[in-house]
């Protein structure tokens, strides 16, 4: 204030700036709580447990499996299941699980990748 007890023009402008603030916050609040109203806000949702673990896929029979449905098993692209399948058709069916890593391109790390995804003729790897 001045002297003579009147508002100065800054005084005026930071009053109008904070009735201007206030205004803006009390619309925020009562939309957000309309929203709520509304049911538009959920905070606490249950997903079923079916929707964030997708389903295991059922293991892969090395002395089956076609160069493509091998193709889906963890780190085998299209060349390597060709080399499986060829290992397959010159040395006959596989007798374990393990004997995949005498293809070559597979090691015992890769093979540790794939070992719950393979089967041979029904029995799984431990």
């Amino acid at each position: 204030m001045n002297e003579k007890g009147k508002i100065a023009k800054i005084e005026w402008l930071l009053l109008a700036s904070t009735a201007l603030f206030l205004c803006i916050l009390m619309a925020l609040y009562f939309r957000d709580r309309a929203a709520m109203e509304r049911g538009a806000v959920e905070t606490d949702v249950q997903v079923p447990q079916e929707e964030l673990v997708p389903k295991p896929l059922p293991p892969v029979d090395l002395n089956t499996a076609t160069a493509e449905e091998l193709t889906a098993l963890p780190g085998i692209g299209e060349e390597l299941a060709g080399r499986i399948v060829a290992y397959r058709e010159e040395h006959g069916p596989f007798e374990t699980p393990e004997e995949i890593m005498n293809v070559s391109g597979i090691g015992e790390s890769k093979f540790a990748d794939l070992k719950e995804h393979i089967t041979v003729n029904g029995e799984e790897t431990s």
